[in-house]
């Protein structure tokens, strides 16, 4: 077959059962929280990771943003959300960056990964996961 026989790239049907996944890996973010004294009275950082995955509506040619999940939004999202407030518990965290990965209807499922650490000197990291789906 030639270049000149291939047919040209046909328009995927709308949604047609595809997904795609939308990831922010190891985003570094100084935060406040924890339930021990010390951990109120000073950020530490927390690792977040975000899997995302999206109902996948692109056509695969117009290259317009708008027609996929834009990452960085993901991101300024979770920075605002995390620095908003103190936290008591990275359970309560994730619970929040799930809801914020929600809003877009598109998503179906959120997978949250937070870690902290700085806070036990034996471990390379604490932390959680969690997954939600619509």
């Amino acid at each position: 077959m030639t270049a000149a026989t291939v047919p040209p790239l046909q328009r995927a049907l709308p949604s047609a059962g595809r997904t795609r996944r939308v990831f922010v890996r190891d985003l570094e973010i100084m935060a406040s929280v924890g339930v021990y004294e010390v951990e109120q009275r000073y950020e530490q950082r927390v690792i977040v990771s975000v899997e995302l995955d999206v109902r996948d509506d692109y056509d695969g040619v117009s290259e317009k943003l708008s027609e996929v999940l834009d990452y960085s939004m993901i991101v300024h999202g979770v920075e605002a959300l995390v620095q908003s407030r103190h936290f008591k518990l990275l359970e309560t965290m994730a619970e929040r960056i799930a809801e914020v990965c929600l809003t877009d209807t598109r998503v179906i499922a959120a997978r949250i990964s937070l870690m902290k650490p700085d806070i036990m000197s034996a471990c390379k990291a604490v932390g959680i996961e969690i997954e939600r789906r619509r």
